[in-house]
């Protein structure tokens, strides 16, 4: 090897390193904002569906209705059985059961229920749960939970149902949703159902529906990417109701999260990019708290993160999505005990009351003890975190 050659060959390698080293920097990032902890904080919680040395109370899906009474649905063992429904007319603080009121088949539909609040162009109300199996399940009650019917199933090939339903015109009272979920696409381009898992990747799909979830047009994929998998996704309006951002979990782990967005009521889509190291994890869900700022909850998966595997939430506005920023801070809301795998938790859903209120909800491994995982949620104000998020960010400066 000559001289210039030899030169030539470390000063290749150092810059192979260097990029590595930064590619890693990039995905690891973390320390720009602080993290918060009420995990412990036992006043703030409250158990909707206690586990049992027997019993799992995994995946559940809330919905606030407009006088701050809420719905929730779940499903016992993790991506098993439809069955509980439980009502809270108090805005959260105690529920009761309606299991009964379903009937007897929704406790054959399977894997990870969903439950949606859809207003047709008359103003009729129409609760909806969505189950992945079989073929995009569902039932339906006109009456706030009181009664249900089931439906023939969507016919949908899917790994999970709806995860997000947004109004396709916000402001307008038409009837018309955007439908939100993933399936997995195998290699042949075949789409899977109940099948095993083939080599391909997961993508998210959209359908729409016209009379307030009644009927939905044919799926139609608009976020997939190479070499990832993306799924779960959570969709929202832009303050200014103007675009749609759809965050989405991407199920390789080894980055992060990804987000895209459309300027034409879901029509055409930006092409998914990275969101920042502090939004990345799996089954983004969240409310606007202010006309400035969103809380979003999650299953921590941020590589490196202190917190990863728990139950936790982030602070920021909508141009911190829209830029990858980090946000404000985070919050680890609540603390899983899951072993080994302590990232068992999250399918979070999130509610905001007229109070101020934010109720956080996830299914749990809640205590270090024989009981499998639980239904709970947490409590706060944005100002009781904004005032924690204060002063650890003075501590941090004191340091």
């Amino acid at each position: 090897m000559t001289p210039s050659s030899f030169f030539r060959f470390v000063f290749g390698c150092a810059a192979a390193v260097c990029a590595v080293f930064l590619s890693s920097a990039r995905v690891n990032a973390q320390g720009a904002v602080p993290t918060v902890d009420i995990s412990q904080d036992a006043a703030r919680q409250v158990v909707i569906a206690a586990g049992t040395p027997d019993v799992y109370q995994g995946h559940p899906y809330l919905v606030k209705n407009p006088d701050d009474s809420m719905l929730v649905v779940w499903c016992v063992n993790h991506g098993g059985h439809a069955g509980p429904i439980a009502k809270s007319v108090d805005g959260g603080l105690t529920w009761t059961r309606l299991d009964k009121n379903a009937p007897d088949v929704f406790q054959t539909h399977i894997n990870c229920p969903s439950i949606y609040r859809l207003v047709d162009a008359n103003g009729k109300a129409w609760h909806w749960v969505f189950t992945s199996q079989p073929w995009m399940a569902r039932i339906v009650s006109g009456d706030g939970g009181e009664t249900w019917e089931e439906l023939a199933p969507l016919g949908f090939a899917n790994v999970m149902a709806f995860s997000s339903i947004v109004p396709k015109n916000p402001g307008v009272q038409d009837g018309k949703y955007i439908g939100f979920y993933h399936h997995r696409r195998a290699a042949n381009g075949k789409i899977l159902n109940r099948e095993p898992p083939e080599k391909g990747r997961l993508e998210v799909v959209i359908s729409e529906t016209d009379d307030a979830g009644f009927t939905w047009s044919e799926p139609r994929t608009v976020g997939t990417v190479e070499e990832k998998d993306l799924c779960e996704p959570f969709a929202f309006w832009s303050p200014d109701s103007k675009e749609i951002c759809c965050l989405m979990r991407e199920n390789r782990h080894k980055g992060r999260s990804m987000v895209m967005f459309s300027e034409d009521h879901g029509q055409t889509w930006s092409t998914p990019k990275d969101t920042s190291w502090e939004l990345t994890g799996d089954r983004h869900m969240g409310v606007y708290v202010d006309n400035a700022r969103l809380f979003i909850a999650f299953r921590d998966q941020a590589i490196g993160s202190e917190t990863r595997g728990h139950f936790v939430g982030w602070v920021g506005s909508y141009e911190d999505i829209k830029n990858s920023q980090p946000g404000d801070y985070r919050v680890k809301l609540l603390h899983s005990y899951a072993k080994p795998n302590v990232g068992d938790c999250g399918y979070p859903s999130v509610a905001i009351l007229k109070d101020k209120t934010v109720v956080a909800l996830t299914y749990i491994k809640y205590k270090d003890d024989e009981n499998k995982h639980s239904v709970v949620e947490t409590r706060f104000t944005m100002d009781e975190l904004d005032r924690l998020a204060d002063e650890a960010k003075k501590q941090k400066d004191e340091r």
